[in-house]
């Protein structure tokens, strides 16, 4: 089973992998609740050379001033004796270092290509691992020197600028602090472990290092410190000798520098007794055990985020849809797939399953009521024209018994005015069905991916609506012809005849045309009228629905999906283009969630066999 240690790396490097650490979402989130090793110290505490130390290599840049001025996430891989070791840096995926000067000089060009050949600093971290069977498995965050002043070339705020970006470290409750101090300076006025007792004002995280024990002026020592009896922290000082500024001109490597260190706290009276808890090697032993001590008991906090990371991932993957496919063929079943979701969400809104189509309704239960109930028949009905038309309609001679062709001719110039009401409904019905397009357009998440396929959606389905709207208004239209056309008999059939009543054929012409008579005539026809009406508001309904929504329903894209099939591939791809950022993203979340779900695996694994 693999390491604690290394399955946190790997997390790490998951919220790290395309160098987008720290955007606002889970993954910092995650990254800050994971536990991590934050070493902090003055400028010229020996920070760099505990490091070098428990990595057994040179490989950091040495200078005088700040010379750290990113922070450097370091990551330690234990791996098999006889395997050669080897660096790898983040931001140089599938590069290989086995040559450590090449490592150091990387670091320093990396932190110029950040900050330029200034003295300036920047909170954007260097991710570094290292892979060596001399190793322990650990994350150590090495982070700038804590300084007083600004020398030339730096800003003002470049003292409080390295305060508040260790502290960006070190307030966080899983962090672990290694507080670096020199012995052979008073430990009242350490950097490190001042800014350590701010942070951690018990000791329960803060982990001390006394360096340069060796120099300390002849007649002291650092017992009282590294027995516990000065400075008291939660877990026992520990104490280092780093190689000597000469050691490291003539090049003397770790193992001998490690050996001397040894030999030191062996031989060394005062320290004798400390000899099995001190140095670098136990450092590193401590460190290691330390931290997986605390990564068991944040396993379940750790899971939970892990599982809300994955949900996150998913649903903005989700959000940013399917990666298009190569060929044309992929293209265009692509194309399909997603026209067949708009024509589904579409046809959703018809049907009630999602808003909108109860307006349709709206419009044949009240709009079309309401406007054929709004025409006035007065102009055509007035006495004047009632008498104009029925004595036109009798030509040169009078009618006998009704006067049929002015009864037809009022008629026609009624209903004719029931065409207005008719083609409002047929374009309240088009607009209405406009909304919806633009509405399931909206809801349809993949044609938000594709710009080019959603205008040209967009453009064909109304198209379509534009042409079912033509074919309604002539169906509708011509519903009222054909009641203009042909009069239904039985209803004047039914009406009583002068004859009948026992009036005379024989009346005169003036007779004939009073005033009684021609208003039982504008009766007569505007009861026939309202009957039509009455027919047509339930006609002309089921005339839209059959031209316009049935038919939208049924073959919306079917002109699109003709023309698709047509299409070159270039075409095809062109509907298909993609803002290249979203591709890039979609790419960056499908390889973090990969890492993601491969961690959970093995710590959940972890969490199992506990």
């Amino acid at each position: 089973m693999e390491n604690l240690i290394s399955l946190v790396n790997k997390i790490q490097r998951a919220c790290t992998a395309l160098g987008d650490h720290g955007e606002a979402s889970a993954l910092p989130t995650l990254w800050d609740s994971l536990p991590a090793i934050a070493v902090v110290g003055g400028q010229s505490s020996g920070k760099s050379s505990v490091l070098e130390s428990v990595v057994g290599k040179d490989f950091l840049p040495r200078g005088s001033g700040i010379v750290t001025r990113r922070p450097l996430v370091l990551q330690l891989h234990k791996i098999d004796e006889g395997s050669r070791e080897y660096a790898e840096f983040l931001h140089l995926p599938r590069k290989r270092f086995t040559d450590f000067v090449a490592v150091r000089k990387e670091i320093s060009d990396e932190t110029d290509r950040e900050t330029g050949r200034t003295k300036q600093i920047s909170t954007v971290p260097i991710h570094l691992s290292i892979y060596s069977p001399n190793v322990v498995n650990l994350t150590l965050v090495d982070l700038p020197g804590l300084t007083k002043i600004a020398v030339d070339g730096q800003s003002d705020s470049i003292v409080q600028d390295i305060e508040n970006m260790v502290r960006s470290y070190i307030e966080k409750p899983n962090c672990i602090i290694l507080a670096i101090s020199p012995a052979n300076q008073d430990l009242a006025t350490s950097d490190a472990i001042k800014i350590s007792r701010e942070v951690d004002p018990t000791g329960e995280r803060t982990i001390g290092v006394l360096t340069k024990i060796d120099l300390m002026d002849k007649g002291t020592d650092a017992v009282e410190i590294l027995e516990g009896r000065a400075f008291k922290l939660k877990f026992p000082w520990i104490g280092v000798v780093n190689r000597s500024q000469q050691d490291i001109n003539k090049n003397v490597d770790m193992i001998a520098a490690r050996r001397r260190e040894r030999e030191y706290f062996a031989s060394t009276p005062e320290y004798r007794h400390l000899a099995h808890r001190m140095g670098s090697e136990h450092l590193a032993k401590m460190l290691s055990k330390h931290l997986e001590t605390v990564i068991k008991s944040k396993i379940p906090g750790i899971q939970s985020l892990i599982s809300k990371t994955i949900a996150e991932l998913e649903s903005e993957l989700t959000r940013l849809g399917k990666p298009v496919a190569a060929d044309a063929g992929g293209k265009l079943y692509a194309i399909m797939e997603i026209c067949r979701t708009f024509d589904q969400i579409f046809k959703e809104h018809l049907d009630g399953i999602r808003p909108g189509g109860d307006k349709i309704y709206n419009v044949f239960d009240n709009q079309l009521p309401a406007a054929l109930k709004r025409l006035q028949f007065d102009k055509q009905l007035s006495m004047e024209n009632i008498r104009k038309l029925i004595t036109e309609a009798d030509g040169y001679q009078p009618h006998l018994i009704a006067p049929e062709q002015g009864y037809r001719r009022l008629i026609e110039s009624s209903l004719t005015t029931v065409r207005g009401p008719a083609d409002a409904a047929v374009d309240a019905v088009h607009s209405l069905l406009k909304d919806l397009i633009h509405k399931a357009i909206s809801e349809t998440v993949e044609l938000k991916q594709y710009p080019g396929l959603r205008v040209e959606v967009g453009t064909a389905a109304i198209e379509s609506l534009e042409k079912m709207r033509e074919d309604s208004r002539k169906a509708a239209l011509l519903l009222v012809d054909m009641e203009i056309g042909y009069l239904t008999v039985d209803f004047f059939r039914k009406l009583p005849q002068d004859v009948d009543k026992g009036g005379n054929p024989t009346h005169s012409l003036f007779d004939r045309y009073n005033d009684s008579y021609l208003r039982r005539i504008g009766t007569t026809i505007l009861s026939y009228v309202n009957m039509v009406c009455a027919t047509l508001r339930h006609a002309i309904p089921k005339s839209i629905v059959y031209c316009q929504v049935r038919e939208a329903k049924r073959t919306l894209l079917d002109y699109f999906f003709t023309d698709l099939g047509k299409m070159d591939p270039k075409r095809l791809s062109a509907l298909l283009n993609e803002d290249p950022a979203v591709m890039e993203r979609r790419t960056a979340l499908a390889q973090r969630l990969e890492l993601y779900r491969s961690a959970q695996d093995e710590i959940d694994a972890v969490a199992w066999s506990k």
